[in-house]
């Protein structure tokens, strides 16, 4: 049997019972190393289960996928993914392909931040489209996220931002040359997010566009969800273009409509809770 199971956001012991119990009978261990991570290494999960894990990078999930699928029809293989199997296209991907193979498989789910996320105080009913920010560079710089976020905003649905993980990474030098050298991993965090969705803005604002959002518009963003230091700060898109959140990982959510609890909530976590007292009572 290949075994799909989450471990959800925080540490070793986030892993369901069932989980932990398949893991430890199976024969070989893999962990997707590369859309997500865990608050701990490689070495605490060893630890934790008693078992040698291996990486599973993005060379080998997405070209090399027989290695995982080897012998699965003989023994027990497991495949960890942080969060949720189905939190990412990849490992469905993947799924499909061991159907292909005609391999038994079963999925143990897990918390992810799809639904982890409803610690910010924002209805998880009330999400619409989630998008992705990815790291800008000098000569590329994606927005086409921003018409998703306008379609969430006209129907009054809050926008889940998943920001870019960068792990494992070439360099366009390095790549072109065929050397495996890689960059040290990069994870984007909620201001650096938060100044690329204003540069955004600012930009359509010269066009003379009608805006999704704007610099004072509510957000919030999240920090580590499901560990022992995880943070949560609500304000403006300009207030977020200034925390530091600390380490990764980190996600950020621009508000659509709110609740007054929705408020009440995100006054908890607020950078400026005269802000959200204003809201409050004109929602009263």
């Amino acid at each position: 049997m290949l075994y799909f199971i989450g471990l959800g956001l925080g540490d070793a012991a986030d892993i369901t019972v069932k989980g932990l119990e398949l893991i430890k009978k199976c024969n070989r261990v893999y962990l997707e190393a590369y859309t997500s991570i865990l608050t701990v290494g490689k070495e605490k999960l060893e630890e934790f289960y008693g078992k040698d894990v291996i990486l599973a990078d993005r060379d080998m999930v997405e070209q090399n996928s027989e290695e995982i699928f080897r012998d699965a029809d003989k023994e027990d293989v497991a495949f960890l993914v942080v969060g949720d199997p189905f939190g990412a296209t990849t490992h469905t991907d993947l799924i499909l392909r061991a159907r292909k193979e005609g391999l038994k498989y079963q999925v143990i789910h897990n918390a992810s931040i799809m639904n982890a996320i409803g610690c910010c105080g924002l209805q998880l009913y009330s999400y619409g489209e989630t998008i992705s920010i990815v790291f800008w560079t000098d000569t590329w710089r994606p927005d086409s996220f921003y018409e998703k976020i306008a379609a969430n905003k006209q129907r009054g649905m809050h926008t889940l931002c998943l920001l870019d993980i960068k792990v494992k990474e070439q360099s366009i030098e390095n790549l072109m040359k065929g050397n495996k050298i890689f960059e040290p991993p990069r994870f984007m965090t909620v201001n650096q997010a938060a100044s690329q969705l204003n540069e955004i803005i600012q930009k359509r604002r010269e066009a003379g566009e009608d805006l999704a959002y704007t610099e004072d518009s509510i957000c919030v963003g999240v920090a580590r969800v499901g560990s022992q230091d995880q943070q949560v700060v609500s304000g403006t898109l300009k207030d977020l273009m200034e925390v530091d959140l600390g380490g990764p990982l980190h996600s950020l959510v621009i508000a659509g409509d709110m609740h007054p609890i929705e408020l009440e909530m995100l006054r908890e976590f607020a950078v400026d809770r005269t802000l959200f007292d204003k809201l409050l009572n004109d929602a009263r």
